[in-house]
């Protein structure tokens, strides 16, 4: 192993201190601050601990996890609750505290930021039986406190106050040798001063001035509080609102289809990027699109609002002809057979489609033809001849998507024919340097063809003027907003809408009979017609702008073709129709461990491959919805996926909700108890409501990810609460203790209610199972989601709960380890693998099918051997980027470029065809 740290950096004082004293073997490298050691993030991060496997970890805490549990001290409980502290309570204070101290020489000031943390610890220690946090050695979270707060408890001049358990403490570990070794090694002796370079480089941290209900409106999804301040008023309110109960809050109604737009209501359409139906969905397809509109839509019928959400497949184009001819079926046949299969996915992530349909349908045909002609007679279309790629060997006109070359603008080697990934300039295929035909890999030849355009020159002003409506009153997501701008900078360019294909949308104008409209124009339209199937009354929804707010969810690369060509097409009609107010879209991409996703190699988990590994579907939202690229690239990872299953789940939510539910099932016969509020309940639901209106802003603005965090909070302040109060030894005293055991059952097994309510998008299953378990009225949906963000006792004394049982369960290292070899790209194929490669979508889908041969019989073929080839050749490639991607050795990349070519000779000979390479022309692999 390979640790990485920098000088100056604070969070390296903890994973140093972690190597010396569990003496596990690592080389430590010291590197600049700006080092980019983790390849697959798009930002420096230090410290960073290379594994045996090639993985990284590059969280400190995380770090000397792994570093404590490979030395044989395993976690528990209470060393997990200390994790979860100083990450989210301590971490916060202490940043805001560094940067007062060492940038701005406000050591005072920063002092007084860190005194309601180090109440809380040094409150714990006098109360502790044994010299350290959790136990009579020295274990994960001493070393991790303990770096943390180095900094300031070492320095003698700043007055940190009273908290001599705290100083008792700091100073039995500061005696330890791997500390003293760790903090010469960071600080040098320079104390606080050697922090200013490192810190130079951070944001500021948010600071947060006003502590009552209104810091609700700083819309920062990185605000997490330290040990906030809760005032008198904020107790009262709380008190009030809880003892109100739910007689103002009306039952939920149920869902009458068909859903149509409501007067003196707020109607939301809902949309999410079209998967293209020839490819079968990864995790980042998921969380890019379905899955995060799935948690916005259950949040939106949460609240009241009129919520239709509809999705489908996107059916047409050359990539589902060539799996047709492949597996021996019509096109309409593999959409049929591909449909259901998306279907049944999306179904076991329990997406909650309102309607989930398909483009190959007569309504289709229909909406698009009619926005062609009214754009057709508006003078908004052009007709050119236009030089295309063609491919002589596969005798057709090669789409876009099936070229690739070297982009003219930037050289990246593996640039589409349409766009390029690396700079995002749009691209015409004939442009491409060394084109190739992604089906055969042979050089196609220039031919012209006659084709139709929309005028987007000409329809720029107008554009115009409704983007700045839009995103100035819409919530859309920062990288949205730029995308567009980008576009608009470099100015608009007429855009061909037909294609020479034979599968698709035909177009109606005589001298075009042979063309079917391109993806580009015609997929977005399948909003439309997908709810027009869905209801003949559709024209409510999509022709009512003054009424209707339309949410557009998708990946960043589809981002152009709904905020500027789709929206062109919509203004050319001129027919009233509503465009889109709130487009959102991922930052960027979700990763697979140390790789990129990859659909054709089998790298990376499938949506039908999801099912088969045990773990609950509930889980696996949470965990993508954990980690969703909001805003910066984000990894999949198996390691950190059980760390937070087991951790998050398990001993923080789960076990605060099962322990307050088996209180009052072991202390109260099943009834809930009693309840007195003293200060510190006050306090208590004063601290939850103000996580609740954090999650309610956070959900308005579409920050899925960031609101889930403040859930965990809740649970985080409701078991340290049980913690502190100890109910199971209150109920063996006197009355009053009894009493008190009461309250602190009641007061938190309401708060578990309210966290069932909070968890129903995200994890619709366990939602429903602790509703069941606590026998909860239905009027508690909706109020807790009023938008007022108060916490109300939904479970009144004398309530009578249900059979109360644990909610998940532990995701053990032997399990993930198998996980992980199963999805490195060795696992059997499946359907996913099966079906041809992709890259990224066109407007409206999530993926476009790349590579299939042409399905011919060819003598000595082997299917099998193919299909094992061709992951083999994915693989080596991969290697190959990988190097020289990291300026590798020349002779090193040329040893597997050599051993990649005798791959592809390989699966040539296995597929039948010549053995010999395709001319590459400089290509790069």
């Amino acid at each position: 192993m390979k640790l990485y740290i920098s000088e100056g950096n604070p969070h390296c004082l903890k994973v140093l201190a972690a190597v010396e004293l569990t003496r596990v073997q690592c080389d430590v490298q010291c590197v600049n601050h700006e080092e980019r050691v983790v390849p697959f993030l798009s930002r420096p991060a230090l410290p960073a601990l290379l594994l045996p496997s090639g993985g990284h970890l590059f969280s400190s805490n995380a770090i000397c996890q792994y570093l404590f549990e490979t030395s044989g001290q395993k976690p528990n409980t209470l060393i997990t609750q200390w994790l979860e502290w100083e990450s989210t309570e301590l971490q916060p204070a202490l940043l805001q505290a560094l940067h007062m101290a060492v940038l701005q020489g406000k050591a005072t000031e920063a002092s007084k930021s860190l005194q309601g943390p180090l109440s809380y610890l040094d409150q714990c220690l006098s109360k502790g039986a044994t010299p350290y946090l959790t136990a009579e050695a020295v274990s994960v979270v001493d070393v991790v406190l303990w770096g943390a707060l180095h900094p300031f408890l070492s320095d003698s001049s700043l007055a940190l106050g009273e908290s001599k358990a705290v100083q008792a403490w700091f100073e039995r570990l500061a005696g330890e040798k791997a500390c003293q070794a760790a903090a010469q090694r960071v600080l040098q002796g320079k104390g606080l001063e050697a922090l200013k370079s490192f810190m130079q480089r951070q944001p500021a941290p948010h600071f947060s001035q006003r502590r009552d209900a209104q810091s609700s409106n700083n819309t920062s999804s990185e605000v997490e509080e330290g040990e906030r301040v809760v005032s008198e008023e904020e107790m009262e309110s709380a008190a009030l609102t809880w003892s109100r109960g739910l007689t103002a809050c009306p039952e939920p109604t149920q869902r009458q289809h068909p859903i149509l737009p409501q007067e003196g209501q707020r109607n939301l359409l809902v949309t999410s990027a079209l998967p293209y139906v020839n490819n079968v969905p990864h995790l980042g397809n998921i969380i890019g699109c379905v899955l995060s509109a799935d948690v916005f839509a259950r949040y939106g019928r949460l609240r009241g609002w009129n919520m239709l959400y509809v999705c489908g497949t996107d059916e047409y184009g050359t990539a589902t002809e060539n799996k047709a001819r492949e597996e021996g079926l019509t096109p309409q046949q593999i959409c049929d057979k591909y449909h259901a299969v998306h279907a049944d996915i999306y179904r076991w992530f329990q997406v909650d489609f309102d309607y989930f349909g398909r483009t190959t349908t007569q309504k289709q045909t229909e909406i698009a033809q009619n926005i062609f002609w009214r754009l057709h007679e508006r003078g908004f279309l052009l007709e050119d001849t236009v030089e295309q790629l063609r491919c002589e060997s596969c005798q057709r006109f090669l789409a876009d998507r099936f070229v690739e070359g070297v982009c003219p603008h930037c050289s990246y080697p593996e640039a589409r024919g349409d766009q390029c990934d690396k700079c995002g300039r749009l691209i015409n295929a004939v442009e491409l340097k060394n084109p190739q035909c992604k089906v055969c890999s042979k050089t196609p030849i220039i031919r012209s063809s006659k084709h139709l355009f929309l005028d987007l020159p000409k329809l720029e002003s107008s554009l115009g003027q409704w983007l700045d409506k839009s995103t100035g009153s819409g919530d859309w997501t920062a990288n949205a907003k730029q995308i567009t701008r980008s576009w608009l900078r470099d100015g608009l360019k007429p855009r061909c809408i037909t294609r020479d294909l034979k599968w698709g949308t035909p177009v109606p104008h005589p001298d075009f009979a042979e063309k079917v409209f391109y993806v580009w124009f015609d997929a977005p339209i399948g909003y439309l017609s997908i709810t027009a199937n869905y209801t003949d009354q559709w024209e409510k929804w999509w022709k009512n702008p003054n009424q209707v707010e339309l949410y557009n969810f998708m990946a960043k690369d589809n981002v152009p073709f709904h905020s500027v060509v789709f929206p062109c097409s919509l203004l050319g009609a001129q027919d009233n129709y509503t465009l889109v107010n709130h487009l959102v879209a991922t930052a960027e991409y979700l990763n697979y461990e140390d790789t990129k996703f990859s659909k054709s190699r089998g790298i990376g988990v499938f949506g039908d491959m999801a099912m088969d590994t045990g773990i609950p579907s509930d889980v696996w939202r949470f965990y993508l919805l954990y980690v969703r690229p909001e805003g910066q690239d984000s990894a999949f990872s198996w390691a950190d996926m059980a760390l937070k299953n087991n951790s998050e789940l398990l001993n923080n939510l789960g076990n605060f909700i099962n322990r307050a539910g088996m209180f009052v099932t072991k202390f109260f016969e099943g009834c809930v108890p009693a309840m007195e509020l003293l200060t510190e309940d006050k306090t208590l639901l004063a601290q939850v409501g103000w996580e609740l209106r954090q999650y309610i802003h956070l959900m308005d603005k579409v920050k899925i990810r960031d609101a889930l965090k403040h859930i965990l909070n809740i649970s985080r302040h409701g078991n340290q609460y049980i913690q502190v109060n100890e109910p199971w030894k209150k109920i063996k005293g006197g009355d009053p203790d009894r009493q008190r055991a009461g309250t602190v059952t009641g007061v938190s097994v309401n708060i578990a209610c309210l966290l069932a309510v909070m968890l129903q998008p995200y994890m619709p299953t366990v939602s429903q199972t602790i509703r069941e378990q606590l026998s909860a009225p239905a009027a508690c949906l909706g109020a807790m989601l009023s938008g007022a963000g108060s916490v109300v006792c939904s479970l009144p004394a004398g309530h009578r709960i249900g059979t109360v049982s644990p909610l998940f369960q532990k995701l053990e290292a032997d399990q993930i380890v198998a996980l992980k070899k199963r999805f490195g790209g060795q696992q059997a194929p499946t359907v996913a693998q099966n079906t041809a490669g992709t890259e990224q979508a066109p407007p409206g889908t999530t993926a476009t099918p790349v590579a299939a041969n042409d399905g011919a019989a060819v003598s000595g073929a082997d299917p099998e051997r193919a299909k094992q080839l061709t992951q083999a050749v994915a693989e080596q490639g991969d290697k190959v980027r990988v190097l020289k991607s990291q300026k590798a050795e020349k002779a090193a990349i040329a040893a597997e470029v050599t051993k990649l070519l005798d791959l592809k000779k390989q699966l040539a000979l296995a597929e039948g065809k010549n053995p010999e390479p395709a001319p590459q022309k400089g290509k790069k692999k």
